[in-house]
């Protein structure tokens, strides 16, 4: 890839309403495509992640959070007061020589603020509408707000994950409002595709939830068919039922290594490598006896484990093709991977306050093509001037104007 490979989305110009981690995500992919990114904000309805987990040499700012960096990078920002006359003018300018409108408030809050989809047509009559709501605009519950770890619950992925006899355990983060970004960036571009041959837009009407009810596809199946409810099992594997297939305590603070030995050889390759004497112990003669035996297995192996440097033991095992990884850590990730250092994957740009910093990348290698990393998040509202000129008409003394009446 050059820099001077093609943008897939070169061209297309979307105006962003959205805030927090979703909207934000399918946005930001788009313009590490190429998009024309305008976030429209406004200090009375901050997202609240311009102000999440700033940098602690830093001065806490609407502009100094890196987390608002990291998913608002490529983008630009106009502040505009929907509530007068000159704000609302301006973003109807916007949203009239825009390709996309996405926003992922609550179902009806934008329609509320007088842009239903029939309004968004009145302006462009090929507009492409993106909601992305937490249950979505139809059924009982369309009126309810969800935050990640609320909509994982509701999906079924909280009950999901855990161990068998412990409550479930959850996920640490909100993978849910990750994964809606991506299918809202999924839709974008479908949507996309289909005005191209067609030269219609539409209003594309997404759940947050549902994106998670996906993610329980094989226990929904499994349910259905053989009529069992899901178990907790943990890192272990019930079907296949594989043992050992666990994940176990390395040396040093908190290092861990996930191991899985499918075949006798392997186990007996594992055992060579960690030193283990189990030759003549009936318990794990074959992997039906050791899945039948796997607590004092898990235990056999964790004792074994524990000394031995995570990474050395991987490649250790992986050398003589025992399926092992290292259960990573950010730091591994971020300074030791050679897999990810070789593909590029933290590149750095620059930002006005944070200065320069990495960003995880885009998980894609084009070989016609390219995605793209100018910078992080726009300052807010810095781009009113820039934008309301040279895309939507304005004169310098009209958007003093409008600045000196708090209307942008």
């Amino acid at each position: 890839m050059t820099d001077q490979a093609p943008l897939p989305l070169e061209g297309v110009r979307i105006t962003d309403f959205s805030w927090i981690v979703a909207g934000p995500q399918a946005t930001r992919i788009c313009a590490d495509l190429g998009a024309e990114v305008i976030k429209v904000e406004n200090e009375s309805h901050l997202d609240s992640i311009r102000l999440g987990l700033p940098q602690p040499d830093i001065e806490p700012s609407y502009n100094s959070s890196g987390f608002h960096s990291n998913l608002n990078r490529n983008k630009l920002s106009i502040t505009a007061n929907i509530h007068h006359p000159g704000g609302r003018e301006v973003v109807e300018r916007l949203i009239a020589v825009s390709d996309v409108v996405i926003e992922n408030y609550s179902a009806g809050a934008f329609s509320r603020m007088g842009f239903d989809y029939e309004r968004l047509r009145e302006l462009r009559p090929d507009i492409i509408y993106v909601s992305l709501s937490g249950f979505g605009h139809l059924g009982r519950d369309a009126s309810y707000v969800t935050w990640g770890p609320t909509a994982q619950a509701v999906s079924g992925c909280t009950q999901m994950s855990g161990l068998p006899d412990q409550d479930p355990a959850g996920w640490g983060y909100s993978y849910l409002d990750h994964s809606a970004g991506y299918y809202g960036s999924i839709a974008v571009l479908m949507a996309l595709h289909h005005r191209a041959r067609t030269g219609q837009g539409q209003h594309v009407d997404m759940a947050q939830i549902e994106t998670g009810m996906v993610l329980c596809g094989v226990p929904m199946l499994d349910y259905q068919v053989n009529g069992r409810a899901y178990e907790r099992v943990g890192n272990r594997s019930r079907y296949p039922a594989i043992a050992p297939h666990n994940t176990y305590r390395c040396e040093g603070d908190d290092r861990w290594i996930a191991i899985v030995a499918e075949t006798q050889e392997q186990w007996t390759t594992l055992c060579d490598v960690l030193g283990l004497d189990c030759d003549d112990d009936p318990r794990f003669a074959d992997n039906e006896s050791r899945k039948q035996n796997e607590d004092a297995l898990d235990a056999t192996i964790d004792a074994a484990t524990r000394g031995h440097d995570p990474v050395d033991l991987m490649l250790a095992l992986q050398a003589r093709g025992v399926p092992a990884g290292l259960c990573q850590r950010s730091d591994d990730k971020m300074e030791r991977d050679p897999q990810l250092a070789a593909r590029d994957f933290y590149p750095t740009a620059t930002h006005p306050v944070l200065g320069e910093h990495r960003f995880e990348g885009y998980p894609v290698h084009f070989s016609n093509a390219r995605w793209r990393l100018d910078g992080g998040a726009p300052l807010f509202g810095g781009d009113n001037h820039d934008v309301l000129t040279r895309l939507l008409g304005y004169s310098d003394d009209e958007v003093a104007t409008l600045l000196a009446e708090a209307a942008i």
